[in-house]
Order: structure tokens, then sequence, then C-alpha cells
């Protein structure tokens, strides 16, 4: 009797026990799922929800969905319709960037030079007009001519180039004011950022087989125009009794700062290495991209597939993100540069193997190999990319951090260009058209020992993990004088990250 009633006892404790565990299981699906939502409360509270609004805005629709957006639909666009060779194409692409070189001279009108008092709204507007113009004249114009064509696309790209300093701007304003939410202001953009672009290639082949690359330009004139209600809605202080006449002394003040920096041989070393490394890894993304569309002999793939293969590469340089972050953050520069630029070199050789139907004999569909192509090729370009970004900020001046910064993503943006046109000028040499494709299989293997080179040059850059710092100590020292140290602070202008790769 006694037996039994220890028995109904402990019965009794594991139902209780399991209804705990089914209570706290549920609650915690609950937390997990209204965390995120209770972090973005947390940073309108804090921050003001206009600035959240702004960035979700900038950075996951202007940027993110956009970049997703746009890529294809140019690509197609100067294929189909302004028929071009892929060399060329190459080259128009390259110039299409070119405002995003120019980065640290938006950051300095946007920071120096207010209009009507405000310091950013007037910039967004602008940046949202342009872009929205731009869009609607390629989408509406049904015989625009190429430099138009151009023209048009460049304008656009300027329009998201100067959203994206000014945003960067905010902030860096925010982070200084509330220096505890710096982290998670930066999650908030990389985050925003990484969805955007991922949703952007998601649909983007849809869109483009649907609408066409017109109708899509045409849906790319709503990212610019959110872009100008940020400019009316947010909130920002306004200035009284500024003094346009000091706007040329910041500037020449700022590029004597910029350039005693880049004289140091702590600086200069880094900074030729990333160009080298960037202008050495040839694109010739155009050249496969006309290959694996058209080609009799290639997969002939849809512009849903190609928009599914781009979804996925995003997913992969995301998970780059992720590895540095958990895994090789704390390693030294080198030994991570090492490693990750020979592993680009032998990634690359994937193109190859793709392009001489090794993946058909070995029983691998083409669908499939692609997917895992463009997977590990961009993970491990992230991986590459990322400590060169973490090294950019340990070479930035304290009072010029932002504008520096900018400084150092447009040198590498020009190796990025150089990098176009010099694959484009392979493309071109080889004679790679839109119809012949026999060297195309001579210009990956080119490619591919092109990267692996810079590994030679290791030497410029500084036998430091990321811990330590670079910079001699009088340049980490934040300088002092009147109200330079304030005026210097508003314009630090942070850019979070270039995927251009």
């Amino acid at each position: 009797m006694e037996m039994e009633a220890d028995s109904q006892e402990r019965e009794a404790h594991h139902h209780e026990a399991q209804n705990k565990k089914e209570r706290f299981s549920v609650k915690g699906f609950w937390d997990l799922l209204w965390s995120p939502i209770n972090w973005v409360k947390m940073l309108s509270s804090e921050l003001h929800w206009s600035f959240v609004i702004s960035v979700v805005m900038v950075y996951g629709i202007s940027q993110g969905l956009s970049m997703g957006l746009s890529r294809i639909s140019i690509q197609y666009y100067l294929k189909d319709e302004q028929k071009v060779q892929p060399s060329e194409a190459q080259l128009y692409l390259g110039i299409i960037q070119i405002p995003w070189m120019v980065k640290p001279l938006w950051g300095l009108f946007t920071d120096a030079l207010p209009i009507l008092g405000y310091r950013r709204k007037p910039y967004f507007v602008f940046a949202g007009l342009i872009g929205v113009v731009s869009m609607l004249v390629l989408s509406l114009d049904k015989k625009l001519d190429l430099t138009t064509s151009l023209l048009s696309l460049m304008v656009g790209s300027a329009g998201v180039a100067i959203a994206d300093v000014t945003i960067d701007a905010c902030v860096t304003e925010n982070s200084i004011s509330h220096p505890s939410l710096a982290g998670d202001m930066q999650s908030l953009c990389g985050l925003t950022s990484s969805v955007g672009a991922l949703v952007g290639f998601s649909v983007s082949g849809f869109f483009a087989h649907l609408l066409g690359p017109k109708g899509v330009f045409g849906l790319l004139s709503i990212p610019p125009a959110l872009v100008i209600f940020v400019g009316l809605m947010l909130r920002e202080s306004h200035l009284h009794n500024f003094s346009h006449r000091r706007v040329s002394e910041k500037f020449v003040d700022s590029g004597k700062a910029m350039w005693t920096t880049l004289k140091c041989s702590s600086v200069w070393r880094p900074c030729l290495y990333m160009y080298l490394s960037l202008a050495l890894s040839l694109s010739v993304r155009e050249g496969m991209f006309y290959w694996y569309t058209d080609a009799k002999g290639g997969p002939s793939f849809s512009k849903e597939v190609v928009g599914s293969i781009f979804s996925i590469g995003a997913l992969g340089s995301l998970f780059g993100v992720l590895l540095y972050q958990n895994f090789f953050k704390s390693y030294p520069f080198r030994d991570v540069l090492f490693w990750t630029q020979l592993l680009y070199g032998l990634s690359g050789l994937l193109d190859l193997v793709f392009v001489l139907r090794i993946n058909l004999k070995l029983g691998l569909p083409d669908y499939l190999f692609v997917v895992i192509d463009e997977a590990v090729s961009q993970m491990i370009g992230r991986l590459k990319w990322m400590p060169l970004l973490v090294l950019s900020s340990k070479l930035c001046p304290a009072g010029i951090e932002g504008t520096f910064f900018a400084l150092l993503m447009s040198i590498d943006h020009v190796g990025i260009l150089s990098s176009t046109w010099a694959g484009g000028l392979l493309l071109h040499i080889l004679n790679i058209t839109r119809t012949q494709f026999e060297n195309l299989w001579m210009a990956i293997l080119i490619r591919s020992i092109l990267r692996i080179l810079p590994i030679a040059l290791l030497f410029l850059i500084p036998r430091a993990d990321p811990s330590s710092s670079i910079l001699p100590s009088e340049m980490l020292r934040t300088q002092k004088g009147d109200d330079l140290e304030s005026e210097n602070l508003e314009m630090a202008s942070l850019v979070n990250g270039v995927d251009q790769g």
C-alpha cells in the first residue's frame, strides 16, 4: 500500500515537472519570438523611432533590397536591350559604380555644409529625388540610347551612395551620444542590409522575367521615394548662426589631416595591399553570366534560376560574416589573409570545372554545382574582406575617423573598379563575346592564378591582431583646440560595409 502511494506520488511529480517544462518551453518560444520586436522597441525608445525607421529604409530597402533587385536587371538590360559584349558590360558596370569612389566628398558635404539649417535631412531628400528621376527615365523612355542609360544608372548609384553616407553620419552621431548602444546600431544596420539583399536577390529573377528590366527599373523608383520620406520625417536639430565662411576651412583642415595620415608607413602600406589584392582579383563575372544564360553548350539558366543562385550567394556571404565573427576575429591579420587569399584563388577553379562541364562527368547537375560554387565563393570572399574591414577601422586617426574610413573604402572601390576593367580587357583580348566562349576557361584560369599573387604582398600588412593598435600613439589622441574636436566628430560618417566582390 505504501509502495503504491509512493508510485502515485512520483507519477504526480513527473506530470507536474512535465507541465512546468511545457510551460517554460512555450514561454521560451514566445520570448524568442518577441525578443527582436522588444529590441527594436528599445532602440526606438532610446534613439527615437524616426532614426530606426530611417536605418531600415536606407540600409534595408534603398541599399539591400535595391542592390538585389537591380543587379540582374542591369545585367539583362545591357545584354538583351543594349546588346553589348561581355567585356563592354564590365566597363559600363564599373562606370556605374564611380559615385561610390567619392564617398568622402559626399561625407564632407553632409557634415560641413548644412542646407537651410540642417545637415542630414536635405541630403536625404536630394538623394531620393535624383534616384526617383533616374529610375523613371530608365523605365519610361522606350528608346533610350546607351550613353543616357549609363548616365541615369550612374545618377541612381550616386543617390544610393549619398543616402548611405548620410545615414552613416546619423549612426555615428548616435553612437557618440549613446555609446552603450553602438553595437546594437551596427547590428541593426548589418541585419537590415543583409535581409534586404537576400529578399531582393530572391525575387529579382521573378520580377525580371515578369516585368522585364525596364519594369524592374520602375519598381526601383520606390526605394528612393522612401528616402525622400526619411528626409522629411527624420528628427534633427536645427542649426542657428552657422558660418558658411568656415566651410572651406573645414575642407582644407580635413584634407590636410587625411594626407598627413596617408604618409604614415603604418597606413599607406596596408592601403597599398588592399588596393592590389582587389585589383589583382580580376573579375570575369559578365563572361560567366553571358555563358550560363545564353551559350548553346552551357546550362542556359532562366532569370528565376539566376536570381535564386545570387540569393544563395548572399546566404554564403552572411555565413562568412558569422564564421569570422565567431572563429577568426582574434587571429592575426596576416594569418587570416594568407589562408583566405589562398582559398579564394582555389575556389575560382570551381568555375573552371563548371565551364569545362566536368561537373556533369562527375554526376553533379548544373544547378546544384553552381549553387555550391556561388555559396562557397561568396563565403570565402566575405572571409577575405572582413579582416581588411577591421584593419581599415584600425588605420583611422582620432577626430576624422569616419571621413578617413570612407576614404579607405573609396580606395577599395578603386581596386574593385580596376579588377572589373582589367577583367573586361582580358575578356576582350581572349575574344570572349556574346556567342564565343571557347577561351572562357583560360580567362578563369588566369583569374584564379592572379588571385593567389597577393599572398606575396602580405609583408605590407602589419604583424598584429585585431586587438592591437597599429597607428602611432600621437594619432590615436583626439586633437584639441577651440571646437575642432566637436567639429571633427560631426564629420565622422562611418561606412558599414561594401559587397561588391
